[in-house]
């Protein structure tokens, strides 16, 4: 799945629950960090192919990742796990949309066990195009009924210049044209 969908998705999930904007912050990272492992690509592909979706795809990074996330959080307990879920829904995306020989070592060191959809949606395909789609429609949504953006906790000014904006759409739609 893009870097772009798992970034959306810890937003969007992140709006169903009454969080702090650094916490929904912190769940966009938990939804996206496990791609950390993806920078091997600059060691050639080798390295890449070897630690993509083993590295940052298991179950001791993501609760690594948690406890570093929730430590920045208030409600730690909570916030912990909420991060810990958002990680499992970025293992839950790449199962289905990084394309059909991916392997998510799950336990990875301590084991060669992996998950691996042999019917995986293609990387550039119209599944995950749509799913961007999907997560962006919510964004939107969520702008115009909550007034925020994805940027809140860190372009708040920003931020308030699209809720602005959009707010402006709202109440003249004579702006859109």
């Amino acid at each position: 799945m893009h870097l772009q969908t798992h970034i959306l998705s810890g937003w969007c999930l992140a709006n169903c629950l009454p969080l702090t904007p650094r916490q929904r912050l912190c769940s966009m990272l938990a939804a996206t960090l496990a791609d950390v492992d993806g920078l091997g690509i600059l060691l050639g592909q080798r390295y890449y192919h070897q630690f993509h979706h083993a590295l940052g795809h298991n179950i001791f990074f993501a609760v690594a990742l948690s406890a570093v996330l929730a430590a920045f959080s208030p409600k730690r307990p909570l916030s912990f796990l909420i991060y810990l879920a958002l990680t499992h829904v970025h293992l839950v995306l790449d199962y289905f949309g990084s394309g059909p020989l991916w392997k998510i070592h799950y336990l990875w060191p301590c084991s060669d066990f992996f998950f691996r959809r042999d019917g995986a949606w293609e990387f550039f395909s119209w599944q995950n195009l749509s799913a961007f789609g999907v997560l962006l429609a919510w964004i939107v949504m969520i702008a115009f009924r909550a007034q925020r953006t994805p940027l809140e906790a860190i372009m708040p000014r920003l931020d308030e210049k699209l809720v602005a904006g959009l707010r402006a759409c709202r109440t003249e739609p004579n702006l859109i044209r």
